[in-house]
């Protein structure tokens, strides 16, 4: 039993319609030998070989095929325990605060281009910063601001961001991909087209993980985007007006050189020196509180 029950869980894995086929070749099976002709209409051939070499169908005297372990093969597909991949739950709605978050964020975006959106924010945000700029050097502010939005990045993909859904989305098209690959190295055109069909249908559930991936971003930007726009507001970015007299910073290989400088091509120190910080932090976070932001 231990044995067919693995042989029912690997062909259901492979293709979750072989539970539907196994049950009509035993229905079949009650009458006698089955022959190809007699289950044709329900079984496609890539689902009838597979019986067979997987020894669920045993050769009967050249007569047709019996099913090997009838009882074992039924017991199987009446166990709960056995776990049948199902497509993965779509439902990842957003509530009315995660939508609400992805319009301010989209809304603070316009802060980049338009100073009338930037400079509230930036000089609100100063009450908060302007005092600790007194006290720490804008090298170290930067370093600060990045632990912080690395903090709160680590802990909302953590929280807002389901690891089993999306796991179950990845598992999913690797599945299909891995019978695929099968299906074209037995040559079974009539499987290509079904796992084509399923692909397409998949296509929708991509937008399931998507939603899942995106919804702690709009969070994170949200909180980050402000920051963002006082570094901006703060080092006088595309010619702006400076709000501080910041000193020069010292980094390997470019030497002594100023905040809005270009240190690779276009982009200026600052930013450079930011998302440096950010990464470092990031990681840093992860592994100290081991929190997992990718699906396994």
């Amino acid at each position: 039993m231990a044995r067919t029950a693995s042989k029912v869980q690997e062909l259901v894995k492979e293709d979750p319609e072989m539970e539907a086929a196994l049950e009509y070749v035993l229905e079949r099976a009650d009458e006698g030998t089955v022959s190809w002709g007699d289950v044709s209409d329900e079984l496609s051939s890539g689902q009838w070989g597979r019986l067979i070499e997987t020894g669920i169908l045993a050769d009967s005297d050249g007569e047709g095929f019996d099913v090997a372990d009838p009882e074992g093969v039924r017991d199987a597909l009446e166990d709960d325990d056995l776990e049948f991949p199902d497509a993965p739950d779509t439902d990842s709605s957003w509530s009315k605060w995660d939508k609400l978050a992805a319009a301010g964020s989209v809304s603070m975006f316009a802060g980049y281009t338009f100073s009338a959106v930037r400079d509230p924010l930036a000089s609100t945000l100063d009450i908060l910063l302007g005092p600790l700029l007194e006290l720490l050097p804008f090298f170290a502010v930067v370093m600060v601001l990045s632990l912080f939005t690395g903090m709160y990045s680590t802990l909302l993909q953590s929280n807002l961001m389901d690891m089993e859904v999306m796991g179950a989305y990845q598992n999913r098209m690797k599945e299909i991909q891995q019978r695929r690959k099968d299906a074209k190295e037995r040559g079974d055109d009539e499987e290509l087209e079904r796992i084509q069909e399923e692909q397409m249908s998949a296509m929708a559930d991509n937008l399931g993980m998507f939603k899942e991936q995106f919804r702690p971003m709009v969070w994170i930007m949200v909180l980050t985007i402000p920051v963002f726009l006082w570094m901006y507001w703060a080092v006088g970015f595309r010619g702006g007006t400076a709000h501080y007299e910041l000193t020069t910073i010292v980094l390997p290989m470019a030497g002594e050189i100023g905040w809005t400088e270009s240190i690779l091509g276009p982009i200026q120190t600052w930013i450079v020196w930011y998302f440096v910080c950010s990464m470092c932090f990031t990681q840093i976070i992860r592994k100290a509180l081991n929190i997992q932001t990718t699906p396994t």
